[in-house]
């Protein structure tokens, strides 16, 4: 690994580390209980599960602007499911399904009219957005109690062995699986080199749109079990919630070293990312910021993240050109 390698992966940790002191230091006494870290492993599972997807998308060079809305759309489709009397695992399924249907859309927009991902993924945002609004008919969707619910529940004294609910558990096997495809396998290297130089992995024989349309499905497919983690949160379907989502899993894949460009990105620095993102905001609410400020601290987080890509990019080429 050289030093740029390193400083990447070392770099999202630190920043981790920073921030966690910052309000650990200046915030309330209750920021550093065992109890709301456990509630920051909670909030971080949503944005986490989605930035696993992103973190593929965006290596492969595209962007995805409606998770949000995607994972609105899987908190509707999983409520509706249960409430017409459908069992946990299968209706878990339908709203992981829905986002992979979204994904595959949202692909084959992207591949087959070669239109810019930003625009496609725009246009979708709304019209996700929109049919979930319709699917729920503009109102929350109740749901009966089912083990659903308990997937990013805090745990009860009998379940303190687990030391993390269900649901993060299932975040870091993923992560673990998501990045084993990307470094190991013919398609995660094939990703890298479509998002580092499309026209030379398509020189090279590598079928760039079916990668393409490939991590577009799994964006997709993790925006949906992120809508399943929304649900479970929320135990209701609600097609007005994760609105501006996309703009944290975005921020998370590129404070976690991911490059907007293509080509670039991690796995561990990605959830790293969406750990930060989340102490920044459980740090805000505990020190009693009002809305606006936490909006305006994440809105500087996003714009430093992408400041910081240049950066990396500039430093690349400049290292490149000596």
């Amino acid at each position: 690994m050289n030093l740029r390698r390193l400083g990447a992966a070392i770099g999202p940790v630190a920043g981790l580390v920073a921030v966690y002191a910052v309000f650990a230091l200046f915030g309330p006494s209750s920021f550093s209980t065992a109890a709301n870290l456990e509630t920051i492993a909670r909030q971080t599972a949503i944005v986490g599960a989605a930035a696993l997807g992103a973190t593929l998308v965006i290596v492969a060079g595209g962007i995805d602007l409606s998770i949000g809305s995607i994972v609105a759309c899987g908190t509707v489709v999983v409520a509706g499911l249960l409430a017409a009397g459908v069992p946990p695992f299968l209706a878990a399924a339908g709203g992981v399904a829905a986002g992979l249907l979204f994904g595959a859309i949202n692909g084959l927009l992207v591949t087959r009219l070669r239109v810019g991902p930003f625009i496609v993924t725009l246009g979708t945002l709304l019209v996700i957005r929109g049919l979930a609004k319709g699917l729920a008919h503009e109102q929350k969707i109740d749901a009966p109690m089912t083990w659903l619910g308990d997937l990013l529940a805090q745990l009860s004294p009998e379940r303190r062995w687990l030391l993390l609910p269900p649901g993060v558990w299932m975040v870091i096997v993923l992560a673990v699986g998501v990045a084993c495809l990307l470094r190991l396998s013919t398609f995660g290297r094939s990703a890298v080199a479509t998002g580092s130089n499309e026209e030379a992995a398509r020189l090279s024989g590598i079928p760039v749109n079916a990668i393409k349309l490939g991590v577009y499905v799994l964006g997709g497919g993790f925006a949906g079990l992120a809508g399943v983690f929304q649900f479970s949160r929320l135990t209701v379907g609600d097609p007005t919630v994760a609105t501006g989502l996309e703009l944290d899993v975005i921020a998370a894949v590129v404070i976690g070293g991911g490059s907007l460009a293509g080509g670039e990105g991690s796995v561990l620095g990605s959830l790293v990312g969406a750990l930060i993102m989340t102490t920044i905001r459980s740090g805000c609410s505990q020190m009693g910021l009002a809305n606006w400020i936490q909006e305006i601290v994440t809105g500087g987080i996003i714009v430093g993240a992408v400041a910081l890509d240049r950066l990396r990019r500039r430093e690349g080429r400049g290292r490149g050109g000596a």
